[in-house]
């Protein structure tokens, strides 16, 4: 059963899933990142580019014809992807029915409560499902 993670009162989302990507990515770990929105995911596509000038995370777009040779892969859309280890989900409704097939599902919700008050709502959903789910609160850290 996919496991579901929680981080919450991220200041900057996009930022603080970079870094999550990274860690993913130097641990050996698949990892698609989704979002419901492409110009958010476009804007995700971009920081991983720019967020730190000694890293290089390869990533491409679900559907390239790279996809299953790349440890990160971007979606937007309910597609055909080519690895289920990690999904991290940047999205503000709850990611397509394939986010069963993953073995881990992280949540990242920014502080504002814009992303808090969706973020509940998927929350009791995973919970009222039986997935295990824990949190991480990023102001304590």
């Amino acid at each position: 059963m996919t496991r579901v993670d929680f981080h919450f009162n991220a200041p900057d989302t996009l930022g603080y899933a970079c870094r999550l990507v990274r860690k993913a990515y130097r641990a050996g770990q698949r990892v698609v990142v989704f979002a419901d929105d492409p110009a958010r995911l476009a804007s995700f596509d971009q920081a991983l580019w720019s967020f730190s000038p000694l890293d290089f995370i390869p990533h491409v777009r679900a559907g390239d014809r790279l996809a299953a040779r790349t440890p990160v892969v971007l979606a937007s859309a309910d597609t055909e992807l080519p690895h289920h280890e990690v999904l991290v989900n940047l999205g503000a409704r709850l990611p397509p029915p394939f986010f069963a097939r993953f073995e881990r599902l992280i949540e990242v919700v920014g502080a504002g409560d814009d992303d808090r008050a969706p973020a509940r709502t998927r929350f009791r959903f995973y919970k009222d499902r039986g997935y295990p789910v824990q949190t991480h609160d990023l102001a304590n850290a």
